[in-house]
Order: C-alpha cells, then structure tokens, then sequence
C-alpha cells in the first residue's frame, strides 16, 4: 500500500511524465544528462542554438556569449543537484526524528503588516476623521485619533519599519493604547464611569475602524489557516514548507519519497543506524589518518576524537530509547527524548547475547465466520451455530441461525503469542433429544494463518462428524492475523547454518526487532510461542548469492556472513526473496546496500502499458528514480559530505523562506523550522559554535540591509558563541563540545566586530531603527547585547565607564542624526505648506531655480521666526517621544539620555540664535517662543535650568527687562493722556482711562506670569517690580481721580437745582476698583511690598474719605442756600413784616399758594434723586452707607444749629412749615436708604424735633392752624 503522499493519481501523473522524457526527441545530437527530469531536460541543451544560428559580426562574441550561457548552466545544474542532495538529508530528518521535537514555548509572532495594508490602514483611520464612518466618538476620542494618525501611521519611521518587516498589528493596537492612557487620564472624573471602561471602549472602538469593514469571522478563518506556520505541523507541512525553501518541485519530491521509503520506519531506523555507524567509522579514519581540523591547541585533538565518539554515541542512545514499536501514524509533536544508559558498543556483541525469552511476540486475530454450504440434511428450521477457538485461548460462539438460512457475519477477536497458531470453527446444531446433553456437531476446520496469509473471506471444506449425511460441508470464512510492529517479516525459507540450523531444512522464519539496535532471526514450530532456534544478526551482512549446489529445496538464494559464520537461505520465489534481503539489511545496518542479480522490474515503453511488477513495490520505485537520476542523491553516503556547508545553505535559505512569510518573525523560525535544523545538527554532527556563527552572519547580513531582526535572537547565538570560544578555558561548555577550532574563532572575531558596529549604529539610530519602542523591549536587548559584546571574555565584566562610553558616543551622534532629520523634515514640511498657500509663487520659484544663497536672502525674519517655532514644536515632540518611548530602556543610563537631549537643544540652539539675531529691536513676536520651551523645559526635572534652558534664559532675560521698562513708560503716558481727556463716563467698573490701566496692569503681569520664568530669583523680581509699579500706577490714578472730582463739585451748582452727575457715581466706582485691583495686582507675600500694598490701600481709603467728606460738604452748602432763603423771613426784619402783610391782604381776594412750600420741595426732590443716583450708581454699598450716615448727621447738625442760633425767636409760620417739611421727608427718606436708628434718633434730631414740635404748638395757638401740616405726623409715618 503507497503511502498517502505518493496517491494513484500521481504515480499515474509521474509515469506519464517518464513517457515523454522516454519519447521526447534528442534535439542538436546534445546529451541529456540522465539526472535531469523533464521539467530542466529543455534548458539543458546548450547545442540547440547552434540549429538555428543567426548570423554573427563577430564569432568570438557569440562564442564567449555561449560560453558564459553554458558555464551559468552549470553552476545552476551544480546547484540544483546540491539542492536535491539536501532535501534527501532533510526528508529523513523529517520522516524519523529522534533527537529533536517542534517546541511549543515559542512566542507566537504576529501577522506582519505590508505596505498595501498600512495604506488601507491610514484611509479607514483617515474616513473616521472625515466622518464617513457610522461609528459614533465624542471630542476626547476623535483628537486621540487624530493625533495617533498625524503622529504615528504618517510617520516616515513607521512606514520604514513595515519595510523593514518588523511592524505587525499588535504593534499599532499597543502605541495607539499606550498613547491614550495618558490621556485618559487626565480626563475629569465621572460618576458611574471608571479610567478602564473609558480606556476598553477606546480600545474596542480602534479596533473597529483599524478592521474596517471586514468580517471578523472571515478574518478568524484566514488567520487560523495562515496561522499553522506558527503551530505544531504534520510531516506532510514539513514535506511542503521545505520544498519551497529549497526549490523542490512536487514531481521530484514524489520521485524522493518513494524511493527512499520515507513511510517505511524500518527503513528509516536502518538508516540511521548505517549512517551511525559510518560517522565512527569516519572518526577512527580521522585519528588513523591525522587530518585533523585546526584547533587552537593542539591537545584538542585527541578530545575532538571523543566529542565525535561521544556524539555517535548520544545519537545511538536517543535511537535506542525509541519505542520499537513506533509505526507509520507517529506524530512528530508525541516525540519523547529518552536517555539510555547502556549505550551500545558496536564492538562487543558477546555481551548483548539474547536468549529465546527475550523474543516477545503478541499477534491479534480476527475470525469472521460468513455462512455455512452445503447443509442438506437438517431440517429448514433446526438451529444452527459454529463455535471458533484458538488453541490454548478461549472459545467464541456466534449466534444462531436456521439450517435454511446458516449466514451470521460474526467476528471474533483473539490475542496469542504464537507464530503459527491453530484456529479452529466447529459447526454444532442444537439436540432435539430430551436426553441430550450437547450439541451435535455436524464438521470442523482447523486452519494455521499467518501474517502473509490472505485477508479476505474464503471457502474451506470441512472435516465433516460421523453420523452427518453432509459429505461437501464448506465453510466461508476470513482469518486476519496482524503483523506487531516488532516483526519485519515473516515466512517460510529453507536455512542451513553452521552454529544453528545445521539441518537443510524448510522453517517458519520471523524476522524480530528486539530494540532499536538488536534484530533476531527466528525459527518457529506450530503453536510454540518461544522460537527453536534463533540468531541474533549484529556484525552480519546480508548479500544475494547464487544457488548452492548440493542443497535441494528452494528456488532463490541469499545469505548471512560474518566472521567465522555463514548462514544459507532459500525462498521459493524472486520476490519473496528481495523482501528478506531489504527488511535483514535494514536490520543489519551493513554499510553495503545489497542489489539483485538480475533486473526483475522492466518497463514496457513499446506498449506504453503500465510496468509488470515482479518485484516488490519499493524496487519499483527505485528503479524509477534511478531512471530519472535520483539514485545518486539516495544511495549517497552522507558521512561524505560536508554537512557545515550543507546545514549554512539550508538555514541560509530557510531564513530568506522565514523572513519572507506573513509574520514578523525578526529572525526567530518557526517552530517546524526549529525542529528540522535542530534534528539536521544533531544527526549529521553539525557543531553548534558553527551553526550559530552562520545565524548570526545570516541575520548581520538582513539587519544590515535593513531587515528588523530580534536582538534577543543575536544576544542568544552570539553568548553561544562566546560561550563556545571562550567558556572551555573556564569550564563552561553550552554543548558539550570542549574543541574549538581557529576557524570558528577567527570567524567569530570578526561576527563581534561587525556585530558591534552593528549595535552602536542601531543605538545611534535608535529612534529609526526602534520607532515609537517597537518592537517592544528591543532597545533594551540592543544595549544589554553591546554589554556583553564589549567583554573580553564571559566571566570578566566590562567596566561601566566604558560601556558608557560607547553608549554616549552614540547618543552624542544620535543627536546630529536625529536634528538632522528634523530640519529636513521640517524644510519639507514648509515646503509643502508654501505650495498649498503660494502655489503659484512656488512654481515660479522652481523655474527660476534659485539657489540656497539667494532663498536665504529672500525669507523675512517673521518667516524665519515661525519656522523656528515650528521646529521647536518638533523638537519638543522629539524629546517627549524619547522620553515615552525609550526612556525606560535606557534606565541604567538616564544621565546620557540627559546629555543626549542637551546636545541635541544644542543643535537647534543655533538656529534659534541665528533666527532670533535677525528680529528687528523691541519686538516681542518671539516670546512665543520663549514660553514654548519653556514650559517644557520646566516641568522636565532633568533638563529644567539645564545648559539650554539657562542659556535660553540668558538669550530672554535682557527682552523682558526691556519690554517692561517700555510697557511701564507707555502706561504711565497712556494715565497722564487718558486722565487729561477722560469724559467719566461709566465704562464697566470704572471709567475708560481706569479700565484701561487696569487691563493693562492685569495684562503684563499676566504675561509675565506666564512666562513662568524658571530661575527663581530673577522671578522674584520681575514679580516684585511689576507690584511695585502697579502700587505706583493705582496712586497716580487715585490721585488724579481725586482731584477731578474736586474740581467737578467746585464748577457744581450750590442751590437745591444741584443733581449728582454721573461722573461723581463714576469717580467713586474708580475708587472702589481701584481697591479691587490694588489687592490683585499689588498684593505679595512678602513683608515690604506687602506694607508697601497697605499704603495703597491707606491711600485709597483717606481718598474715599476725603471725597465722601467733600461731597457732603457740598449737600451741606445746598442746605446751607435753603436756610438763608428761610433766614429773611425771620422775627423782627423788614422782609418778614412786608412779606406777612402783603399775603393777608392778598389772601382776602384771592386763593394765595403756601409760601415757602416750593423751597421745601425742591430741597426734598435734590436729595431724594441724590440717594437714587448714587444708591444706583456707585457699586460699593459701604461707601453708600457712610456718605449717607454723614450727610444725615452734617445736615441735622446744621439744622439744630440754625435752630439754636433762632432760640430767642419765634419762627415764622412759613420757616416752620419748610422745616417741618424738610426735616420730616428727611428723616423719613434717610430710614428708608438703610440709616440705622442710632443715627437717625440722634440728639440733635430730637432737639429740632422739640424745637419745631413747640414751634407748632405756639404757631396753631397764634395762627389758628397749620393747614395740615404737623410735626406729629413724623413719628407715626413710616
């Protein structure tokens, strides 16, 4: 049976294809080379164009074309059979692994993303931004995309890193979540809603739009198909994976297949032992011979003899532990090392001896009885069954069945130990008879199967009982007997031997495979489980040989020599015969590969018929690739090749296969790749130090050329290495191998230095090279690898300093590179954004192809400053993303990393310099600047007051000084214009020119303040001297405030027409936001300013006195006006006698007014609309309260005064009319403004009160009445 890589349907494809390379035409008279298949015959024909040669100028042209065509065939050639040779060796590895397992503690490596996929990437992100999305984000999400997409996917380093193969996925979901977190949080805190459940939707959300419409079933699907690279894989995987690493075409691996029996495991393990035992036979012509590899000593030599012993014999421990009774369904993941003490030596097989208990064999058989002929004699409906038994086991009976119909089916199962076992089935029908013990028994069948016997159903004649009428009873049935995996085979041969088998005589031979280096012949009789006679078959070889003459019997010879013995076999027929030879030299491990005599397999290329098989299948399918030239990379003796060579092609390759797959592997192999070069190394003695020297030259080769390779990989082959070249002085061996030859150290001198130059160029460049931290922890491994690559030795440990060294060396040229970048990105950037503002300046500006003198010349310092700003907005960006990004991997060496970010400040220190040398005098557009850095450069501890950040300050500090001497000069200008035409009219809090000041004030020191200026003295003072100057800016406007409005009461009316302007409420409102300013902008913590503050606010306070003082000096004077109009009317004048007679005679004719009440009320009108105004108007209800307090007391001071000075006379009526007028509105209104009863109630107000109350009185008794009006009504109003 084929095996189910080599189907029906193939070798049908492959016999076809011998038919045509049989029939195809020779072409030219050229030569096929026998080892050429169909497929690369056509191109091997370097004569063919000689047939049709066009005509040639120059002969020796085309004969120097031709021959460089021919020498290129044959190097392809030369490499294509190199190719075929290594496949063979890696299809045994594959098919019969002992040493090696595929690991599954491997990190799984993500799926890489390719250029095509990162630009889909960027417009799905690019569609949720423009809204064509349905996915529904609020502000905070949609700038965190925002700014991954402009950050991170548009960035030249991200699209560098997926060329270089190292960007996957994972990558982008792991920046994009470490760039959010910061973000959120330092988002406000909400109820109900945690940092996490903000920072999982975020997450799920990105994922969305970074999937895009696709399904994330189909998505699964195409994952978990692609994803079996990375997981454990079937050999058929491993068949397909390194055909396409070495080139090998499925026609060529069928051919390989089946003629090196890869399904046979005999074949492999016979296999394994002759190449075993080639490698010590190699090993002793090693120490015979003297040709020895050069080694740094020369007492290496004897241990290299030793290494390769001690190899071999590892070797043959782990195929020795190996279950014999493996079979063809083996599964690479099951393979279990196991470690057998007793290592066999070939030398000493006396002691190995087996004896006949040793050989175990166990066999199942399975008996199925079908149906029963030839029953006539018994009744249609008498019962019928048959019992079956092998001999010495149990007996089984089938079911029951009618003598009409006798059909059951039945199988029964049974295990013996013997060979040749008896199987017997019995017929029985059921007793009729009362007195009937057993069942009749009508015929019997004893039959002896064995493993070669026939499967299926047969017909056997049964020995029929006495008294059964039924002389032809047959019986159908079906004895399959399973061959153990410890028989090779099996059958009958003659043998006649000289310690054993000393008798010409036909035996059952089997063929037994005690353990994976012990075969025993065996010798049976029926039903014995032990054999006769037996012979163990170390140290024989196994040959054809012709027929013996004297020995009747048997048809095809073979035999089994060895020293001192020889052992004749005979078989009946020819391919009975190749299958002993092939199954006893697989179990010899002869280096000798036996060929029959005679050429039993012929193909019938007349007829074109399929070929007869006379011979077994396996010679049938070497006879093809022998046909096809195959035979030469089979029947190779690997022990003569040069496997170091073979085992660098096969990894060389293997990686290029690696790296050019769909994951981001950095260099690691799979798993299934692991597995075979493991098993190569081992099988075929490739040394370690030389297989991780090759790696290591491999992935230096890729990193070099840009490939992102692993540092963990280059740090673990390169301490192997180290180990191995250095450790055996120490004792440290990572193999086992102790020699080390000047080979492989010359070879790994020279992988350090390039692996160091490697590393320092990788850490200079380590913001390209590791972008955005990716691949995560890699720098970290970059660093501690140039650690150990800086040791001389592996115990001596480089000093510190020197390493730092190196690392600042680095980072100093780091610095260059990096702003180097960042001005040309940035003059890109600026370039891009003149064209998209001044395309048509920029397309002039291309014809005329200006050179870089005359742009310089050409760009204004306004244009050079915002480039300067927008290159520190870059730079800035820079140090934060070191600082996110690598700054945890240069843990161990945060000082450089302070040092690179000074140096680098420096760099663009310059042309900030320059831009700032080219600003015109006092102009203050670069202070922008200024706060940009450094409100970074503050909150940084390491950089804060650092070398850049003081000489910024020092480039800064003269600017602000010179700015506030000249703000200061125009605020003073702008108090002494503003005061000169100030109109006081109401302007928010104040007036225009105070407002003005104010904001102005509020302004500078708000500027100032925000300049956060880092040294903490020269902040101190700017502070110091902005209070200082506000306190002195506040007096200047209080005292000119003041004197305004002096002025303004002294132009005012002096009568009862005078009505409080607005400028006055405006005045007080300056003061009032004087005060509130002086608190905000004069207020400091220390003691000077702060009494220096207090004299402010002094100032103000005596001022708001003095004005409350003058104004109600002002009301006092009007009141003043009233009482001298009441004056004339006083006892004993001439103007109080005329003007009393002159109403009584009028009052006889006419109705005549009340005199007097017109003065009375206009006085009551002015200070109930002065209340209004200035309760209305000014905004500080104290000052309100204390005008009033003192206007009430002044004027009813006055009042009493007055009053007083009339004691000895008695008030005219109309006097006393106004004055009750008068006092009691002003009582009345003063309550009602808030004046406390304290001060209403004063004594003064209860001596006029008495004064007009007995006025009153004294008036009604003279007058007769005072129409209505009355003292007493003042104390029940209200």
């Amino acid at each position: 049976m084929l095996d189910p890589s080599s189907s029906e349907e193939e070798t049908d494809e492959i016999l076809e294809e011998e038919r045509k390379v049989v029939a195809a035409p020779k072409v030219g008279g050229a030569r096929v080379s026998p080892s050429r298949t169909s497929e690369s015959s056509v191109g091997l024909q370097p004569s063919r164009s000689s047939n049709v040669r066009p005509s040639s100028p120059s002969p020796s042209v085309a004969s120097e074309k031709e021959k460089e065509d021919l020498e290129k065939m044959q190097r392809e050639e030369e490499e294509r059979k190199k190719r075929l040779q290594l496949y063979v060796f890696v299809m045994r590895c594959i098919a019969y692994p002992f040493n090696a397992k595929q690991p599954t503690d491997m990190a799984r490596r993500q799926q890489k993303i390719s250029k095509q996929q990162l630009q889909t990437v960027k417009e799905r992100f690019q569609s949720f931004l423009n809204g064509d999305t349905q996915i529904v984000a609020d502000e905070a999400f949609i700038n965190a995309v925002q700014s991954y997409y402009e950050v991170f996917l548009k960035s030249d380093r991200v699209s560098r890193m997926v060329q270089s193969g190292g960007c996957s996925a994972a990558d982008s979901r792991e920046v994009f979540k470490k760039h959010i977190e910061k973000r959120v949080r330092s988002l406000p805190e909400i109820d109900g809603l945690s940092k996490e459940t903000v920072l999982s939707s975020w997450i799920a959300k990105f994922d969305t739009i970074y999937r895009g419409e696709e399904d994330p079933r189909k998505h699964q699907q195409r994952m978990t198909a692609s994803a079996a690279s990375e997981l454990i894989l079937s050999k058929d995987q491993l068949y397909e994976m390194f055909q396409g690493i070495l080139g090998i075409k499925k026609f060529e691996h069928q051919l390989l297949y089946n003629a090196c029996q890869l399904d046979n495991p005999d074949e492999q393990a016979a296999q394994i032992r002759r190449e075993l035992d080639g490698r010590l036979q190699m090993a002793d012509q090693i120490a015979r011979g003297g040709k020895f590899p050069r080694f740094v000593s020369r007492e290496m030599e004897a241990m290299y003899i030793e290494e390769l012993k001690s190899s071999v014999n590892l070797l043959m421990a782990n195929l020795e532990s190996m279950p014999v009774s493996k079979g063809g369904e083996f599964k690479l993941q099951k393979l279990k090392r196991g470690h057998n003490t007793s290592i066999i030596d070939m030398g000493q097989e006396d002691e190995n001896q087996l004896s006949k208990s040793d050989v175990v064999l166990s066999f199942t058989l399975e008996v199925v009885i079908m149906e029963v002929q030839g029953l006539k004699s018994l009744a249609p409906n008498r019962i019928v069954y048959c019992t079956m038994e092998v001999e010495g086991g149990q007996k089984l009976q089938t079911d029951q069945a009618e003598a009409s119909k006798p059909t059951w089916g039945t199988q029964g199962d049974f295990t013996t130990t013997h060979p040749l076992p008896a199987v017997k089935v019995k017929l029985f029908t059921e007793s009729t008879g009362v007195l009937a013990l057993e069942d009749k028994e009508l015929g019997r069948v004893v039959l002896h199967p064995t493993p070669n016997s026939p499967k299926q159903a047969e017909l056997h004649k049964m020995t029929v009982s006495k008294g059964c009428p039924d002389s032809d009873l047959k019986i159908k049935l079906a004895v399959r007997m399973d061959k153990p995996q410890n028989m090779k085979h099996c059958g009958y041969l003659w043998a006649i031997g000289k310690n054993v088998w000393k008798r010409w005589k036909k035996r059952f031979f089997v063929l037994v495979q005690v353990s994976q280096y012990t075969f025993a012949m065996c010798s049976y009789r029926e039903k014995k489980a032990e054999p006769v006679e037996l012979l163990q078959l170390d140290g024989y070889t196994v040959d054809y040989t012709d027929p013996q003459p004297g020995l009747d019997g048997g048809r095809t010879f073979f035999n089994a020599v060895k020293e001192g013995d020889t052992v004749i076999f005979a078989s009946d027929d020819e391919q009975d015969r190749i299958l002993w030879v092939q199954a006893m030299y697989r179990a010899t491990g002869q280096s000798h590969k036996p060929v029959p005599p005679t050429q039993v397999q012929k193909l019938n290329a007349k007829g074109g018929t399929a070929p007869q098989l006379d011979a077994p299948i396996s010679q049938f399918y070497a006879d093809r690739a022998q046909k096809h030239g195959m035979d030469e990379f089979i029947s190779a003796n690997p022990c003569s090749f040069d496997h170091a060579s073979l085992f660098e092609m096969l990894q060389r390759l293997t990686l290029d296969h690696r790296l050019n797959d769909s994951y981001s592997c950095l260099g690691w192999f799979s798993p299934g790749q692991v597995f075979v070069l493991d098993e190569y190394c081992a099988r075929n003695g490739v040394r370690g130090c030389h297989r991780h020297l090759c790696y290591l030259r491999d992935l230096l080769e890729r990193a070099e050329n840009g490939a992102m390779i692993d540092p963990t990989l280059l740090h673990y082959s390169f301490a192997f290495c180290a180990s191995h070249v250095h450790g055996n002085r120490y004792g440290t061996r990572p193999d086992g191998i102790g020699t080390v030859s000047v080979d492989e150290k010359e070879r790994f001198e020279g992988i350090k230095d390039r692996l160091r130059v490697l590393l320092e160029n990788q850490i200079t460049h380590f913001r390209y090279c590791f972008p955005f931290g990716r691949p995560e922890g890699a720098l970290k491994a970059t660093l501690s690898l140039l650690e150990r690559v800086l040791m001389k030795d592996i115990v001596t440990p480089v000093p510190q300093e020197e390493v730092k060294n190196v690392i600042r060396k680095c980072l100093e040229q780091a610095a260059l590179v990096n702003y180097q970048r960042l001005s040309e990105y940035a003059k890109v950037e600026g370039k891009k954004r003149e064209m998209y503002e001044h395309p048509v300046f920029c397309l002039a500006s291309q014809v005329m192809d200006l050179t870089i003198q005359n742009v310089g010349r050409l760009v204004t310092p306004a244009k050079k400053l915002e480039d300067t700003i927008r290159l520190a907005e870059l730079v800035i960006e820079v140090l934060q993303q070191n600082e996110e990004h690598h700054a945890e991997a240069f843990a161990w060496w945060s000082d450089l990393m302070v040092e690179h970010a000074e140096t680098f400040l420096s760099l663009y220190a310059v042309d900030m310099d320059a831009a700032l040398e080219v600003q015109p005098p006092d102009s203050w557009d670069s202070f922008p600047l200024f706060q940009l850095l450094n409100d970074f450069l503050r909150v940084d501890y390491n950089l804060c007051n650092g070398k850049f950040h003081k000489h910024l300050q020092d480039l800064y500090a003269p600017l602000v000084v010179r700015y506030v001497d000249l703000m200061e000069s125009s605020i003073a200008q702008s108090i002494h214009r503003g005061f000169e035409r100030e109109t006081w009219e109401p302007v928010n809090n104040g007036s225009g020119t105070s407002e003005d000041l104010f904001w102005k004030l509020d302004a500078l020191q708000t500027f100032i303040r925000d300049l956060h200026w880092p040294e903490e003295e020269f902040g101190k003072h700017l502070e110091t001297r902005l209070k200082l100057m506000s306190s002195d800016m506040i007096e200047s406007c209080v005292k000119r405030t003041r004197a305004a409005f002096e002025a303004k009461l002294q132009r005012s009316s002096r009568t009862a027409d005078f009505r409080v302007p607005q400028s006055i409420c405006t005045m007080f409102n300056v003061m009032v936001d004087a005060r509130a300013q002086s608190a905000k902008l004069c207020a400091m913590e220390l003691g000077q300013e702060r009494q220096y503050h207090s004299q402010i606010d002094n100032l103000i306070e005596e001022t708001v006195k003095e004005m409350i003082t003058l104004l109600v000096a002002k009301f006092v004077v009007i009141l003043e006006s009233v009482l001298a109009k009441l004056s004339r009317y006083d006892e004993g004048t001439l103007f109080s006698s005329f003007l009393s007679f002159t109403v009584k005679a009028a009052s006889k004719y006419v109705d005549v007014p009340k005199p007097g009440m017109d003065v009375a009320d206009s006085y009551v009108t002015f200070v109930r609309h002065s209340q209004d105004m200035l309760r209305d108007k000014v905004n500080e209800e104290m000052y309100i309260e204390r005008l009033f307090d003192q206007w009430y007391t002044s004027t009813m001071n006055l009042l009493g005064t007055w009053l007083t000075d009339r004691m000895d006379l008695q008030l005219h009526v109309y006097q006393l009319k106004i004055l009750i007028r008068i006092v009691k509105k002003k009582y009345r209104d003063f309550r009602l403004q808030g004046v406390l009863d304290s001060t209403l109630n004063s004594k003064m107000y209860d001596t006029v009160r008495n004064r007009l109350m007995l006025e009153e009185a004294t008036a009604s008794v003279r007058e007769g009445g005072m129409q209505g009006i009355s003292m007493k009504d003042s104390d029940t109003e209200d």
